[in-house]
């Protein structure tokens, strides 16, 4: 190996799997806007959603393979990530793609959708456990390190009864959910604080607040599983109806916010923008499927075209940056 090589398979970020998470969001919403087994507002899309799924793969694929390469070579270098205050928490992205994968495939291979999900939820409960007691035990982390990528952990969390009611797994599903939703309350608490009365967060982490209106979005979509709200279509009951008018709420906080955003040098941090996204979209498009209001029909278009564009601009932008060598840097 190279010695250019070498120092950016060293550099090689754990941050670079929201890359894959983004598509898998994007791929995701796409097949649930317009697929065969979605809502039909825009049927042609079952074609480009397939091939949206099979791009997000080897992506998802190569990914994992460099920084198992980067493990095996640099294992000082991915502890260092590990003990980071921010970058530990971009660790779980592993599990939280394998559970977006396993949503995929449940209209498409409920075996593979199966298999992926018990992996996936598994490698979720040892992210939890390892992560959560490095927040309580740590001796090096300050109220300035934390930003809304904390919520990522717990994120995962919610994404498991998407996938593990249709499987059977109810009471497992009722476990991860009730541990995503109590720590997501008890973190956004303390993000809160963080934002309001300390100084603003540095450019580079900026984009993570779109991940303040993820939990919610997904927690909405997870639990209207488990209470059986979007089988029957009875329609949402009061506590689904918190939990997605507060995510929307906090979706327009953000977007007013979009100029903050616009001044900001281009980081790989920027993929945070894709799935927060993504779990919008699909959190209006069921709630089309609950009430069947053409408000909430407008609503998943807009925010899964905001979403395409965001896409398209992220892919131009990191492979610009791919091309002059600006990641996969020491920093």
């Amino acid at each position: 190996m190279k010695a250019g090589e070498s120092l950016r398979l060293r550099n090689f970020p754990i941050t670079f799997f929201a890359i894959a998470l983004g598509l898998a969001g994007f791929s995701l919403a796409v097949q649930k806007l317009g697929g065969a087994n979605g809502l039909g507002i825009l049927p042609a899309l079952e074609i480009p959603a397939t091939v949206l799924v099979y791009l997000t793969i080897p992506m998802f694929a190569l990914t994992a393979l460099a920084y198992i390469a980067k493990m095996i070579r640099y294992p000082g270098t991915v502890r260092g990530e590990f003990n980071h205050p921010v970058r530990i928490n971009f660790f779980p992205l592993v599990a939280k793609i394998l559970l977006v994968l396993s949503v995929i495939y449940l209209d498409r291979d409920m075996r593979i959708s199966y298999s992926l999900w018990i992996v996936g939820a598994s490698l979720q409960f040892v992210a939890s456990i390892a992560i959560i007691s490095v927040w309580i035990r740590h001796t090096h982390f300050a109220i300035e390190q934390m930003t809304p990528a904390w919520f990522i952990p717990i994120v995962g969390s919610l994404i498991v009864p998407i996938a593990g009611v249709p499987h059977g797994f109810i009471e497992i599903s009722w476990f991860f959910f009730a541990v995503g939703l109590i720590f997501w309350i008890a973190l956004f608490v303390i993000v809160m604080y963080r934002l309001v009365f300390h100084p603003p967060i540095p450019d580079k982490l900026l984009p993570t607040l779109f991940i303040l209106f993820a939990p919610p979005a997904i927690a909405f979509i997870s639990y209207s599983k488990l209470a059986g709200l979007s089988e029957h279509i009875s329609g949402p009951d009061a506590f689904a109806r918190i939990l997605y008018y507060f995510s929307l709420f906090m979706l327009i906080l953000v977007l007013f916010r979009i100029q903050a955003f616009a001044r900001i040098k281009f980081f790989l941090s920027w993929w945070a923008y894709s799935f927060p996204l993504a779990a919008q979209a699909l959190a209006t498009v069921l709630m089309l499927h609950m009430t069947h209001r053409a408000f909430y029909r407008y609503l998943a278009l807009f925010e899964v075209g905001l979403l395409a564009l965001v896409i398209l601009m992220l892919v131009i932008l990191t492979g610009i940056a791919v091309s002059r060598e600006e990641i996969c840097v020491e920093e």
